[in-house]
C-alpha cells in the first residue's frame, strides 16, 4: 500500500452482491487486508449509497437480478462522473464478449469466480494504489491552480500600481508613455489627429502636505473636465500632468485648455505663490514622426508659457 494514511484511514470498499453468503465471504476476506467494508444488496442499494457516500472502491457482482453489474456501472459513471470510484467487477463469466462489456461500461478491472484470493488481494491493491495516484495528482493541479491565480491576482495588482500613480490616482508616466504609443498607432490608420496637454504647477514656497492637497484637488479637476471617456490623464512628473486628446484638433485643445484654467482657478486654494501654466501641441500621426515628437513640441509651448507667466509675475 502507498496510501500514507492507510492506518488511521484505511479504504473503504463497497461490495455489491444479491448472495449474502459472498457478500460475507468478501467482507471477512478484506476486512484481513485492513479495509472498511460497505455492504449494497443490489444494483439500485449500490446507487443509493454512493448518491450519500464514496467509497475508494466497488467490488461489482455482474449477475445480479433486477440491474446487473453491468447496468449498474454504467449508471454509476453517469452518476458520478470523474469521481466515480474504480469498479472491479465480480463474474463468472470468462468470456471475451462479457470481459469486453464490462470495460465499456467503466468496469476498472475484473475477476471471475471461483475467486482467487490471491489475484483479488493483488487488484484491489493496485486499483487501489492507481486511485490514490490519480487523486493525488487532481490535488497537486488543484494547489497548482490556486497558486496560478493567487500569482495572476498579484500581478494584476502590482499592474495596477505600476500604472497609478499613487497620491492623485490617474495614470503614472510609465502607463502615460504605453497610452501614447497605443494611440498614436491607432490613429496613425485613420490619420486622425492626437492632441497633448500639459499643466504645469508651480509650489513655491508651499509645504508638502499643502501641496499633495493641492495636486490631489487639480487632479479631480482634470477628471471632471474630461470631456470624453477616451480622454486620458496622467501625472507626467512631479508638477505637470498631462491629458491625452484622440481625434482633436489644436482649436479643440485649446478650448480644454480654457476650461482647466477656470476650474482650477476657482478651486479654493490659499497659495498665493501657485502658479499654473499650460502647454499643449497637435499632429497627424505619420510614420515618419513619432509620438516623442509630440511630447516635445508640447513640452516647449509649455517651458515658453511657463517663462512667460514668471515674466508677468515678477512684474
Amino acid at each position: 500500500m502507498t496510501n500514507p494514511d492507510f492506518q488511521q484511514n484505511p479504504p473503504q470498499i463497497l461490495v455489491v452482491d444479491d448472495q449474502k453468503t459472498l457478500r460475507l465471504v468478501l467482507h471477512k476476506a478484506m476486512e484481513k487486508q485492513g479495509y472498511q467494508i460497505i455492504e449494497a444488496c443490489n444494483g439500485q442499494h449500490c446507487l443509493d449509497i454512493c448518491q450519500k457516500v464514496t467509497p475508494d472502491m466497488i467490488l461489482l457482482d455482474a449477475r445480479m437480478p433486477g440491474m446487473d453489474g453491468f447496468a449498474c456501472c454504467s449508471k454509476l459513471q453517469t452518476l458520478m462522473g470523474d469521481n466515480c470510484p474504480p469498479v472491479l467487477m465480480v463474474t463468472v463469466l470468462d468470456d471475451q464478449e462479457s470481459i469486453e462489456r464490462a470495460f465499456q461500461v467503466g468496469a476498472s478491472d475484473y475477476i471471475t469466480k471461483p475467486i482467487d484470493w490471491g489475484v483479488l488481494a493483488r487488484r484491489v491493491n493496485r486499483l487501489l494504489t492507481s486511485r490514490w495516484a490519480i487523486l493525488e495528482t487532481r490535488r497537486q493541479i488543484e494547489r497548482e491552480c490556486r497558486l496560478t491565480v493567487s500569482l495572476e491576482t498579484a500581478n494584476r495588482e502590482l499592474q495596477n500600481l505600476a500604472s497609478t500613480d499613487a497620491l492623485t490616482k490617474v495614470a503614472s508616466r510609465s502607463y502615460f508613455n504605453e497610452y501614447l504609443q497605443r494611440e498614436w498607432k491607432r490613429l496613425q490608420k485613420y490619420q486622425l489627429p492626437l492632441s497633448l496637454i500639459m499643466c504645469k504647477i508651480d509650489f513655491a514656497q508651499i509645504d508638502s502636505q499643502a501641496k499633495d492637497n493641492d495636486l490631489c484637488h487639480i487632479a479631480d479637476i482634470m477628471r471632471k473636465c474630461k470631456k470624453r471617456s477616451t480622454d486620458f490623464i496622467a501625472r507626467y512628473s512631479d508638477e505637470i500632468f498631462v491629458m491625452i486628446l484622440a481625434n482633436t484638433e489644436a482649436e479643440e485643445a485649446t478650448e480644454v485648455i480654457k476650461i482647466l484654467q477656470n476650474s482650477i482657478e476657482s478651486l479654493d486654494i490659499q497659495n498665493e505663490y501657485l502658479k499654473i501654466s499650460f502647454g499643449t501641441a497637435s499632429m497627424i500621426p505619420l510614420e515618419e514622426s513619432s509620438a516623442y515628437q509630440l511630447v516635445k513640441n508640447a513640452e516647449q509651448q509649455l517651458a515658453i508659457n511657463n517663462e512667460k507667466l514668471t515674466e508677468i509675475t515678477h512684474q
